[in-house]
């Protein structure tokens, strides 16, 4: 089922400061919400530090950026402050966006398959519809491959 057309489902969590976050947080700006495994791992660092490193970019183009995982409140604020990230990380660990997103379920990892959070990134427009999404994302290159596709999708 494509997601693309479709408004983000409905939501409450919380970030890495203790604010909720729900579609409305999210109303009246271009937002991209990446879905990650894991805190402070060798992937999830790399991306998180990707959308960092390239944070002028991000803003110059108007948009949000969150992160998600099933991470606690806690972890995510050692994480944020270690990579010194300038976005929220939002803390699902019951799901409530990751599986209706599709960013949850099964996958394989080192030849075995597992349950757990499938990498993927979320392009949402200003009215809360989600106009692009990168399932299975490969790290290295995304963050470019986002910001092109939010410009061309802002030209219309």
């Amino acid at each position: 089922m494509s997601l693309i057309g479709k408004p983000i489902p409905p939501f409450s969590l919380s970030d890495d400061q203790g604010h909720i976050v729900t579609p409305t947080t999210l109303a009246g700006a271009w937002t991209v919400l990446y879905a990650y495994p894991k805190d402070a791992t060798p992937g999830c660092t790399t991306e998180a530090c990707d959308f960092r490193d390239n944070w002028a970019r991000v803003q110059a183009a108007g948009a949000k950026v969150y992160g998600i995982s099933k991470d606690s409140v806690a972890s995510h604020q050692k994480f944020r402050a270690n990579q010194e990230l300038p976005f929220p990380l939002l803390s699902d660990p019951d799901k409530t966006l990751l599986a209706p997103l599709g960013a949850f379920g099964k996958k394989v990892m080192y030849g075995k398959e597992v349950e757990g959070i499938i990498r993927s990134t979320f392009l949402i427009d200003p009215k809360g519809i989600i106009r692009k999404v990168w399932p299975k994302v490969s790290v290295k290159g995304h963050v470019q491959e986002v910001l092109d596709a939010l410009e061309t999708l802002k030209r219309g």
